[in-house]
């Protein structure tokens, strides 16, 4: 897969940052050391295998350390520098209705992310990191936190499909879908570049394989309904952690 990989500028788009299956369970092996008491196991079929995931992340995790803010304001990611308000867009969700992003998730924390479930490093390990974060924070954060995954693949990545590989990290993450001008609004409309599908093939591969190079930022929206941040692939749970009370409370 090739994304975004980070950094201050939010448009730019960069070479392939794949992650192997042995440095995705680094990454998460990282984050356990971090918060002391964090168990988070994310895996992706390749593409072609059906998009099957897991993550599991221990229930009732005690707090782990603070993280060190690496932005201004104290945020960790890169903060706009000028007031961006909550983006606003129309797709469906996995139970096929209509998906109004700015009123439904009004007033709400969210974070939004655009990926595929196919996708073979960044988007499994980024959906672990976040279902990982809302567990330590405790329910009474999570609960005002809305988790949002729109897909770059619709071709693939059906209703049910999005719906059976979000369950395996948190079920109440939402999945959104449209047509490929619908999810190329969406994009524009959050400021990422629209994600391009690769169709070369390998000789051996199967039909229906593809890379689909996307932005591989978390999109932190307050409960102001402004964007106060946006995350990297790099971004670890403990800053996640630090943050999320914040956005819930939009300081």
């Amino acid at each position: 897969m090739r994304c975004d990989p980070g950094g201050g500028d939010p448009l730019r788009r960069g070479p392939s940052t794949t992650r192997t299956a042995a440095a995705t369970f680094a990454s998460v092996v990282a984050a356990i050391t971090a918060l002391a008491a964090i168990t988070a196991l994310a895996g992706c079929a390749g593409p072609g295998a059906g998009g099957d995931a897991t993550a599991a992340v221990v229930r009732d995790a005690p707090r782990g350390p603070s993280a060190t803010a690496t932005a201004a304001g104290d945020w960790h990611g890169s903060v706009p520098r000028i007031e961006v308000p909550r983006p606003s867009f129309e797709l469906t969700d996995t139970a096929g209705r209509r998906f109004d992003f700015a009123r439904d998730t009004a007033r709400r924390a969210t974070l939004l992310f655009f990926g595929y479930t196919h996708c073979p490093d960044v988007c499994p390990t980024t959906m672990a990191d976040l279902a990982a974060a809302r567990r330590v924070v405790g329910r009474r954060i999570a609960d005002r936190v809305t988790v949002v995954f729109v897909t770059t693949d619709p071709a693939r990545d059906t209703p049910a499909v999005l719906r059976h590989w979000l369950d395996q990290f948190d079920a109440s993450f939402v999945g959104l879908t449209g047509t490929p001008a619908q999810l190329a609004a969406a994009q524009q409309a959050v400021g990422v570049p629209v994600a391009l599908t690769d169709q070369a093939a390998s000789p051996d591969a199967t039909p229906g394989d593809y890379l689909v190079s996307h932005a591989s930022q978390v999109l932190g929206v307050g409960s102001d309904d402004r964007v106060h941040v946006r995350y990297f692939a790099d971004t670890t749970v403990a800053e996640y952690v630090a943050d999320l009370p914040r956005l819930a409370a939009a300081l």
